[in-house]
C-alpha cells in the first residue's frame, strides 16, 4: 500500500514522473504548469530523483531536447500549457513521426488573444492531429495514474507514440486534492525500465526522421496511423493491469446513470464531476439524464461512443474548446463516429467554460432544457449552443 497525500495536480504529475524513474526532463516554465519542473528540481536538489533536468530557453527547445533524449533511449517527460504547447507544435509532429514515447503533462489553458491563463481545452485540442495520444484527467488522482499508464502505453513496441495527459488549469493544477500515491516498488513492477526498440548509437549508426520522398512518405504516415489504432487495445490492456495492481478502474469512456437515460451529457476533464452531481439533481426533477466522461480522446473511442449513442435519444456534447467556423472538436468527432449508423440520437453541441468560466448547475439546467426541447421536436435544429454568455459584453447597436 502507498500513502495518501493532499497535493496539487501539477505536484501529482511530478510525483508520477519520479515514480516512473524518468531519465530526462527538459522544461521551460509557463503558467499553469511551472510547478512541474519546480518540483522536479526540488527532487534533484534533495537527492530524491536521479534525472537530467534541462532548463531550456523556450518550449520549442524543451521538446527538441525531449526528442534527442528519447531517441538516445531515455525515458522522457515534460510539461507545458497553452502558448507553450503551441510553440512546441512543430516538434510535436516530429516526436510522433519519429515514434518517440515522450509523455507530457498539459495544464489545459486557453489560448491568446486575449491573454487568458485559465482552463479550457483549446491548447491540446489544437494538437489533436499531431499524432500524440491524448488522455484527459478529471481529478488529481487521474493525473498521477494516467501519467504512469501513459509511459507504459507509449513505450509498448506495438505503439511507440508520444502521449499527453491534460489536466484543467487551476481547477486541477493548483487545487489540493487527496491522492493515493503508490509505493515505488509497486510502480517498478507495473512499469519496468524503458527498453527502446531503436536508439541513437555511435556503434550502430542509424537515422531518425530521415528525408521522406513521395515514394515513401505515405507508408510512414500509414504506420503511424496504424500504431495509433493498435494503441486502442494496448490502452485496454494497461487499464486492466493497472486496476488489478492498484485497484483503480479506468475506461476510455466511463458512464454514470446512462442505462435508462434519454439525454446523456458527454464531457471531458474536470467538468465531469460537476456533470454527475448535476445529473443527480436533474433526476430529482424527474428528468431522465445520464453522463459519460471521455478519458481517451486519441485514439478516438469509436466503439464506446457508438454503444453510448445506441441507448440515448439525445447526446448533449460539452466542449471546452471551439473550432472557429464549426463547433466543438469533441462534437465534430462524435458526429463523425456516428455518421454511418442507421439510427442515431439527436446530437447537440454546447460550448462551455472557455477561458476558465465556471461551469455550474444552472449551466446544466440550460443544457437539459435545450436537449428536452430538441427531443420534443424530434430534431436538433441548429445544433451548436453557447452556454452562459454574458450578453452585456457582446455589444451590438451601430
Amino acid at each position: 500500500m502507498g500513502e495518501k497525500q493532499v497535493v496539487k495536480g501539477n505536484f501529482a504529475t511530478a510525483v508520477a514522473a519520479k515514480l516512473a524513474r524518468v531519465d530526462v526532463v527538459p522544461a521551460y516554465p509557463i503558467t499553469p504548469s511551472t510547478l512541474f519542473p519546480e518540483q522536479i528540481s526540488e527532487y534533484v536538489a534533495n537527492g530524491e530523483m536521479d534525472v537530467e533536468l534541462l532548463l531550456t530557453e523556450s518550449e520549442h527547445s524543451a521538446m527538441s531536447a525531449a526528442i534527442g533524449a528519447s531517441a538516445a533511449g531515455a525515458r522522457v517527460a515534460t510539461a507545458t500549457a497553452s502558448q507553450g504547447l503551441k510553440l512546441m507544435s512543430e516538434m510535436l509532429f516530429i516526436a510522433s513521426g519519429m515514434r518517440l514515447p515522450i509523455v507530457a503533462a498539459i495544464g489545459n489553458r486557453a489560448l491568446s488573444a486575449p491573454i487568458n491563463i485559465w482552463a479550457d481545452h483549446s491548447d491540446s485540442m489544437a494538437e489533436r492531429d499531431s499524432g500524440w495520444m491524448q488522455f484527459y484527467a478529471e481529478t488529481n488522482q487521474d493525473a498521477l495514474d494516467l501519467m504512469l499508464m501513459a509511459f507504459k502505453i507509449a513505450e509498448d513496441h506495438r505503439v511507440l507514440l508520444p502521449a499527453m495527459v491534460g489536466l484543467d488549469a487551476f481547477v486541477l493544477t493548483h487545487t489540493m486534492e487527496g491522492v493515493d500515491v503508490p509505493l515505488q516498488k509497486e510502480v517498478d513492477e507495473f512499469l519496468p525500465p524503458y527498453k527502446p526498440k531503436y536508439t541513437l548509437d555511435v556503434n550502430n549508426p542509424m537515422t531518425f526522421g530521415a528525408f521522406g520522398t513521395p515514394a515513401h512518405y505515405p507508408e510512414f504516415r500509414y504506420q503511424q496511423w496504424d500504431a495509433m489504432w493498435k494503441a486502442t487495445d494496448v490502452i485496454d490492456e494497461v487499464f486492466a493491469e493497472f486496476e488489478k495492481k492498484f485497484g483503480r478502474k479506468y475506461e476510455k469512456v466511463s458512464e454514470y446513470m446512462t442505462d435508462d437515460a434519454d439525454i446523456i451529457f458527454v464531457t471531458m476533464g474536470s467538468t465531469s464531476g460537476t456533470a454527475r452531481a448535476a445529473v443527480r439533481r436533474l433526476r430529482e426533477r424527474g428528468i431522465k439524464v445520464g453522463t459519460a466522461k471521455v478519458t481517451v480522446f486519441r485514439p478516438f473511442p469509436f466503439e464506446h461512443i457508438k454503444r453510448l449513442a445506441s441507448r440515448a435519444k439525445v447526446l448533449a456534447i460539452l466542449d471546452r474548446a471551439v473550432s472557429q467556423g464549426y463547433g466543438g472538436p469533441l462534437f465534430a468527432d462524435i458526429s463523425g463516429a456516428l455518421i454511418n449508423e442507421k439510427e442515431r440520437p439527436i446530437l447537440l453541441n454546447f460550448i462551455i467554460g472557455l477561458g476558465g468560466r465556471d461551469i455550474t448547475f444552472s449551466d446544466f439546467d440550460e443544457i437539459a432544457d435545450v436537449s428536452m426541447k430538441a427531443l420534443e421536436k424530434g430534431e436538433a435544429g441548429w445544433p451548436i449552443h453557447w452556454v452562459n454568455l454574458r450578453t452585456d459584453l457582446l455589444g451590438g447597436g451601430d
